[in-house]
């Protein structure tokens, strides 16, 4: 059931705060270890509006040249051509289509996500975690969620097969999202 209204404080505009956000990915690794890293964000904004949901929108940047795992050889290859050729595409982006309020605590963000160039519709559920006045007097929303997309949906084929017979790589990948979301005063 699709709820019409969510809670009235959340209405507002919003800017993604990047030092406590985190848009990440984890991955299969030579499918038994899971290898985690993030993208920083170039910007991030939302508009939310409880009394009319569907009017909510959400606007992602994320910088494919500053992707990190920990690891600086690996980040170095997946910037190139093999994965995200963040070179000719340095930004991946999400813009929301649809934002739903599907019940108390949860909604359901739809968009289009561009990686390499290629767009794909995706749905993003999130859940609510609540609200907060900081130590400066701003307010901040919280959401966090998941996905999981398929990494050749985007041109990312790049793979090697391993003496058992598996793949180096997971083709699904999971997209995580931990938002912090400060309101424009």
């Amino acid at each position: 059931m699709e709820h019409d209204m969510y809670p009235s404080e959340l209405t507002g505009t919003y800017t993604i705060d990047p030092a406590h956000s985190r848009f990440g990915f984890v991955a299969r690794h030579a499918m038994v270890t899971k290898v985690r890293g993030s993208f920083p964000v170039v910007e991030a904004t939302a508009h939310l509006d409880a009394a009319d949901p569907a009017a909510s929108t959400v606007r992602v940047t994320l910088d494919a040249s500053g992707v990190d795992t920990g690891n600086p050889q690996r980040d170095g290859h997946l910037r190139t051509v093999d994965f995200l050729d963040a070179e000719t595409h340095p930004h991946i982006t999400f813009t929301s289509t649809g934002v739903k309020h599907v019940d108390e605590d949860a909604f359901e963000v739809t968009g289009r996500l561009t990686i390499r160039g290629v767009t794909r519709e995706i749905t993003i559920p999130l859940e609510f975690a609540g609200t907060a006045v900081d130590a400066q007097g701003f307010t901040r929303a919280g959401f966090e969620g998941s996905t999981v997309i398929n990494r050749k949906d985007y041109g990312v084929s790049f793979n090697a097969v391993l003496e058992t017979g598996g793949v180096m790589i997971s083709e699904k990948i999971t997209l995580e999202f931990d938002l912090s979301a400060v309101k424009n005063a």
